[in-house]
């Protein structure tokens, strides 16, 4: 679904935002690149599925099991009693010098790395698993080798070795690594700001945007907590497995099926680590076609139609394969993501990709044969990219005469139908929680307000609660923050629409908090924001995205929040460490990031350049800037009302709306057949990186995804759970860190002259762009003066 990123946002909204009904709560967001993959429910390692072929608790259809009974010593839900321990120990050392090293530098660099792939493609996402597998290592050497001596810190007297690694430092340090290791969603406000309206505010304004709009949202955690956190029937799965990692790594031991030996998860995490870093400089410098695996164009460069069918750079990308991790796990890894999401994924794909988009491009739908296939830009009346300067006064507001002498914008047929899909994911989540779970979420919503504390709860009164008063110190300031970046520089933002995408957030929270604690999907408030001030405020499109911004990712925000603190209780974390953590970290995560930025714009020649020769394209930073055109300055009114060219997308509501009803009527009549496994919120969002995503990414993702979810787990188990996991965490860090090592030791110096002359001209990094393809080339060419579309707009 589009939307307009660690991203994912990985961190498009309409046009690809992490947006509606993301498959893993929030994890994919085609705006900020690749999404951040969000831990999935799985079977705890100390479990062997006894039905492989049935549906086990991360069915998506199928409500948690749990007993019958409250259990007075336990979690009434098996999930929570496979994963957290139900005792605790009050006097394990937390948030010690160590604690705040690790966890302070971890929020430095993962944060930085992030967001120096957010500007490439392909890129790659470091997910907070990579901290928390590396910082096991760091802690016990921490432990053994430094002295227990005593400092004096700002008046404090702190232990500089306070004895063993405990595994609460470990999740404190954990947290503080993932609270803000995805791109800040408003640096992408600061992005396109930069390079489609030409305006550069300075780093105190975009300091104030990223604090206000990161952190306003966790002001709503103290009342999140009493609905989302305490209780027991509030499960959030996804954190599950990083409880059960927690566990196995502290017990010493390996807690999976049977007797099997072999390498321990460490040794495992750094063999796996150390090949992918090697093997990533051949498609990621040697040899690029094997990244940008086009090989059907290599032999027919100049046929327009295969060309628009198998190119990689603005077609379908159907050659299937890929030799980059890197482009298998843009869309987030396949080895984090449960088998029937992907098979859902996969038949969204096919259909609305393979099928729908050639029927609709070859008919000349929306005018599409003079543009290509796939892009995440925009078009004019002559096949050009569209230039929003010429129907923009020069105090950057919309001037409809200049849009009426110019052109209407168009867009690729990847894009209109991502719109599409965007539109089905909001009312298919709906519908679908509706008919599948209404029960159970009504149940458990009250449940979730009178229902007695579990074990987990009563554990964690001991701990001092976080004051109200520091949730209130938060959105006093943040809102302050807010205000004075509206006001002081111009942003054609009035502040009453600040206070209404507030108030449009913080009504959401708990209804859509509930529904992620329970089905593990996230409604997003993208779409809803954009057509609201779309219609409130054409012409404007720094105050859309601002709007849009506060208004979506202040309920993300809160909700990583809550999850975050959710983790933190069932692993008896004392909530005001968790709360100051949480706050530090995710100042520093946006202050870092917003440097990165600043000096990659700074130091990188032709950064956003769709030919950049780096990789450096800005694709999120694309697809964001065509929404601020399509919703912030011309207006929704003149693209999806009757009579407009997309006017018919708005059908897809209607689809969203019906689809996830026809399923449940089927799986009434059929109650045991595969139908029960058809989820389509996640078909309509699970393609929301598509565009800048095209086949590339998402085939080779659903051919390895099949192999080790569906294929491995259910016959090799045991190898399954001990090292799935750590397999996808060592490939992602193995290319990020082999990536940046390419590009600063290779690439950069010399202004980019190393193998300019060898390395960099030869067949095998230039074959993919020599093509039709690489030329951005449509089927139909205009020559010189002539025009398409409709004769009035």
């Amino acid at each position: 679904m589009p939307a307009d990123a660690h991203s994912a946002s990985s961190k498009h909204e309409l046009e690809h935002e992490r947006d509606s009904a993301s498959l893993h709560s929030g994890s994919h967001d085609p705006e900020k690149g690749a999404a951040l993959p969000l831990p999935v429910p799985i079977a705890h390692p100390s479990f062997h599925d006894p039905y492989p072929n049935l549906p086990s608790f991360d069915d998506p259809n199928l409500p948690s099991a749990h007993s019958p009974a409250l259990l007075e010593d336990d979690s009434p839900y098996p999930e929570v009693r496979s994963a957290v321990a139900n005792t605790d120990d009050p006097a394990i050392p937390v948030a010690t010098l160590r604690a705040w090293t690790l966890g302070v530098l971890w929020a430095i660099l993962i944060p930085g790395l992030n967001q120096f792939f957010f500007f490439r493609y392909p890129a790659v996402t470091v997910t907070s698993i990579v901290p928390q597998l590396l910082t096991f290592p760091l802690g016990r050497l921490w432990a053994r080798l430094l002295p227990n001596l005593t400092l004096n810190l700002f008046g404090l007297r702190v232990e500089l070795n306070g004895g063993a690694f405990s595994i609460k430092e470990h999740v404190l340090i954990t947290i503080m690594a993932g609270v803000g290791a995805g791109s800040a969603y408003a640096t992408d406000i600061v992005a396109v700001q930069r390079v489609y309206y030409g305006e550069g505010y300075g780093f105190l304004y975009q300091w104030m945007v990223v604090m206000s709009t990161q952190l306003i949202g966790f002001s709503i955690g103290g009342i999140a907590r009493r609905f989302l956190v305490q209780p027991p029937s509030m499960i959030w799965p996804y954190n599950l497995v990083t409880c059960a990692l927690f566990n196995t790594l502290h017990a010493q031991r390996y807690a999976g099926v049977g007797a099997r030996g072999g390498f321990s998860r460490e040794t495992f995490f750094y063999v796996a680590f150390v090949g992918s870093a090697c093997w990533y400089l051949v498609p990621g410098y040697l040899f690029t076609g094997l990244s940008f695996f086009s090989w059907v164009c290599w032999i027919k460069p100049d046929n327009l139609v295969l060309n628009q069918l198998f190119g990689v750079n603005y077609g379908l990308a159907m050659g299937l394969v890929t030799f980059d991790w890197a482009q298998i796990a843009y869309i987030g890894s396949p080895l984090a993501t449960p088998w029937w999401a992907e098979a859902n994924i996969a038949v969204g794909f096919v259909f609305f990709f393979w099928v729908l988009t050639p029927a609709l491009y070859f008919t000349n739908t929306f005018y599409s044969k003079y543009m290509p296939i796939s892009s995440g830009g925009s078009f004019d009346n002559t096949g050009a990219s569209y230039n929003v300067t010429r129907i923009l006064t020069p105090d950057k507001v919309f001037d409809e005469e200049k849009y009426k002498a110019y052109s209407p914008i168009f867009l690729s047929t990847t894009f209109s139908i991502s719109y599409g899909l965007s539109f089905a994911s909001i009312t298919a989540t709906i519908t679908h929680a509706f008919l599948f779970f209404r029960k159970q979420i009504w149940t458990q919503s009250r449940r979730a307000m009178h229902e007695q504390p579990d074990i987990h709860a009563r554990l964690m009164s001991v701990y001092p609660q976080v004051p109200e008063w520091w949730y209130a110190i938060i959105f006093v300031t943040m809102f302050i923050f807010g205000v004075v970046a509206i006001e002081v520089w111009d942003t054609k933002f009035p502040v009453q629409y600040f206070i209404l995408a507030l108030v449009i957030s913080f009504f959401y929270v708990i209804p859509i908090g509930m529904i992620q604690a329970i089905t593990n999907q996230q409604v997003g408030l993208n779409v809803i924001t954009e057509l609201i001030i779309g219609y409130a405020l054409p012409g404007r499109p720094v105050a859309m995205m601002m709007f849009k911004t506060w208004g979506y990712i202040t309920m993300a925000q809160a909700l990583t929040f809550t999850s975050d603190f959710k983790l933190g209780h069932y692993m008896k974390i004392p909530p005001r460490q968790m709360f100051t953590s949480q706050v530090v970290a995710t100042i520093i995560a946006g202050t870092v990031q917003l440097g990165v930025q600043a000096w990659m714009f700074t130091n990188i020649e032709g950064i956003c350049d769709p030919h950049q020769k780096d990789g450096f394209r800005c694709p999120s930073t694309g697809v964001f800037g065509t929404a601020s055109i399509i919703w912030g300055v011309i207006g929704p009114r003149r693209q999806f009302s009757p009579g407009q060219i997309y006017y018919a997308l708005t059908f897809f509501f209607l689809v969203g709306f019906l689809c996830p009803l026809i399923a449940w009527l089927c799986t009434l009549k059929w109650p045991n057949s595969w139908l029960r496994y058809l989820n389509f919120p996640v078909i309509f969002s699970g393609t929301g990186l598509i565009p800048p995503a095209n086949s590339n990414n998402y085939v080779p993702w659903a051919i390895v995804g099949f192999v080790f979810q569906y294929v491995i787990r259910r016959r090799h188990f045991a190898w399954w759970t001990k090292y799935n996991y750590v397999l996808s965490a060592a490939l992602d860090s193995g290319v990020a860190v082999s990536a940046v090592l390419i590009f600063f030791i290779l690439q950069y110096p010399n202004n980019g002259s190393i193998g300019a002359d060898t390395i960099q001209t030869w067949w095998g990094n230039t074959v993919w762009l020599n093509t039709a393809d690489g030329n951005r080339l449509p089927l139909i060419s205009l020559a010189e003066g002539e025009t398409f579309g409709p004769a009035t707009w």
